[in-house]
This record gives structure tokens, sequence and C-alpha cells, in this order.
């Protein structure tokens, strides 16, 4: 919940999902950017997962969200965001439903490595009318495709913005979740 300042200004507490594949960043941009510590349900990747977690393009990867990761970012003193950072991989998309409840709009994380992975967290938010922009994580700081080559690899509307980031980067990653409040109030323009 939003907390309220001494003076007793109540800032407006909104929520965003950070939704895509396996392994693309969503903890860590959730971490980058929250002013308080996150809450990360990271678990060790075991042999269980072998055969069922899919590591191609992302072999390094010792953990993985079994729930889900939150963390809050004040952007003004009128507006705090509470992210909640979705689990990966299909087997615990169950959640996706109860973490949407309420939320303004999505970030879909995307790796130009592994960009099919993406697809489901796109379709769903297509079919739920969820407000979404896609942030490509431009590993190293490369940027191996424009925004509008990735738009068109993913079929997206024309609406859907796409953005260039580092999810490791804090100010990178407040600047997609900025665009992500300036498209949703768009759309809320345009519908008006």
């Amino acid at each position: 919940m939003a907390s309220e300042r001494s003076d007793g200004h109540v800032p407006l507490a909104v929520k965003i999902l950070i939704a895509g594949g396996f392994g693309v960043g969503k903890t860590t941009l959730v971490s980058a950017v929250s002013e308080i510590r996150p809450l990360q349900t990271e678990e060790v990747l075991t042999n269980v997962g072998l055969g069922i977690d899919d590591t191609h393009g992302v072999e390094g990867k010792r953990t993985t969200t079994v729930a889900m990761d939150f963390g809050r970012i004040s952007i003004n003193q009128d507006i705090v965001l509470y992210l909640f950072g979705t689990p990966g991989q299909d087997r615990f998309w169950f959640l996706w439903d109860e973490l949407a409840l309420g939320a303004l709009g999505a970030v879909v994380l995307a790796d130009t490595r592994r960009l099919d992975d993406c697809f489901p967290s796109v379709d769903y938010f297509e079919r739920r009318n969820t407000p979404f922009l896609v942030a490509v994580n431009c590993f190293d700081g490369v940027q191996k495709h424009s925004a509008t080559q990735i738009a068109k690899a993913l079929d997206l509307d024309p609406d859907v913005p796409v953005v260039l980031c580092d999810a490791r980067d804090r100010r990178s990653v407040k600047d997609v979740l900025i665009a992500l409040v300036e498209h949703v109030m768009t759309l809320k323009e345009v519908a008006a």
C-alpha cells in the first residue's frame, strides 16, 4: 500500500507486472529499480528440472523465480509503482491470473537471443486487453536489432511500444516504467 507522508498526502499506488520468458532478466529488472529490498522467490535449479527448463541461451542461469518478485519505486511524489515480476516458466503460469488482478499494465521483457520466449506473455496481455510494452533487454549494451524489427518479429499491434533497456541499470529501467505509464495514459485519453 502507498504510505502516507507526514503532510497527509497519499500517493497513487499503481500495480505493474514484469513478465517475459525464463531467464530474460525480470528479477534483475525489479532488483535494479526497487527502492526497497525486493522480495524474491528464487530457488536453485536442480536436476529435477532437466528436460523441463530450457536453458538454451542462458546456460549460466542457476536460479529461477517460483512465485514472484516484488519491488517498489516512487516515480514522483504522486505516483508509486508496485512491481510484480511473474515467473517465466510455463509450469508456474497458473500464478499469473492472481498477479495480474488490478494491474494498470505490464512490461514484457524480451531477450533477442530467445525472442520466441516472450510470445506467451504478449498473447496473455493481448487476450486480457491489458496495456503493455515490450522492453528489449540489451545485454552487455549491445543492440542487435532495432525496435521496429522486434515489433515486426513479434507481430505487435502498431500502438504497442518497443523500448530498449538494460535491466541492470536503474535509470534505464525507470525510463521503461515511465514509458509504460505514459503509454497507458495515452490509451486512456484515446478511449475517452
